[in-house]
């Protein structure tokens, strides 16, 4: 896990030599029954929580598995420990579960359920306490060899640190204490999921729309945007920078319980 990229060696090609085309295989189903029924085991001895295989798996409620049957908890203070040993069967305490938002292909924003995304300090340790999505607070899902590192903006991997457990980036290599297991569950009503901004959704001004909605406490019933031009908010779309950028048009005005 130390290194990610790969590099692609081809066969050698002699001249006048046929080349057979290969077939393409479906990676996204699996039809191997022993693997199946290993994961179906896993995910019943963890609550229902399946464990993610790719990116685009982690989105929505999720738990990070450090070690065995053990969770990130967040504390009301910001930082973010490991929590108590789980029994077998049990699934993540309502502490332990973020909330997972894609940002693009490869980058992906956690939420706690203070409703604070997680970023990095300067010590290096995660905290909890933005209320938008910065450069900071994006994160890379790394995948190799069935196994999975989260790479911070630092350029460092997080981990539980060992002399106090709690959740730091410090580590420009993954190796063992880097390797983390992102635990997904399905809702049972798609209620919460309204409330999670999609900004591949609608064009820009619906996506501030239904933003501005999550935050506004509309005591008169009116909805109050900020007029004019959406060209920034489409430039920041493009550089990942939205939320920031949309946080920034929602502290101008009055009726947002966050930005006054």
């Amino acid at each position: 896990m130390s290194e990610y990229h790969k590099v692609r060696v081809s066969k050698l090609i002699l001249k006048n030599e046929k080349v057979k085309k290969k077939k393409k295989k479906d990676k996204s189903k699996n039809n191997d029954p022993k693997i199946n029924k290993e994961e179906s085991i896993d995910k019943i001895s963890h609550g229902n929580w399946a464990e993610a295989k790719i990116i685009s798996e982690i989105s929505g409620p999720i738990a990070l598995e450090f070690g065995n049957q053990t969770y990130v908890t967040a504390m009301d203070n910001g930082l973010f420990t490991l929590g108590p040993p789980h029994n077998e069967g049990d699934g993540p305490l309502p502490e332990e579960i973020l909330t997972a938002i894609a940002i693009n292909e490869t980058r992906v924003a956690f939420k706690s359920g203070y409703g604070k995304y997680l970023g990095v300090d300067k010590d290096g340790t995660i905290v909890g306490r933005s209320d938008a999505i910065g450069l900071l607070e994006q994160f890379e899902p790394i995948f190799q060899d069935n196994k999975l590192a989260i790479l911070a903006s630092t350029g460092c991997f997080i981990s539980i640190r060992n002399e106090d457990d709690s959740l730091v980036a410090m580590s420009r290599t993954a190796g063992s204490n880097e390797i983390v297991k992102v635990r997904l569950h399905a809702p049972e009503n798609t209620e919460e999921e309204s409330n999670v901004l999609d900004e591949k959704k609608g064009n820009i001004k619906d996506i501030e729309k239904n933003y501005v909605k999550m935050f506004q406490k509309f005591q008169d019933k009116k909805m109050r945007v900020i007029e004019g031009k959406h060209s920034l908010l489409k430039k920041a779309q493009k550089e990942g920078k939205l939320h920031e950028s949309l946080l920034d048009r929602r502290a101008k005005t009055k009726a947002d319980r966050y930005c006054k």
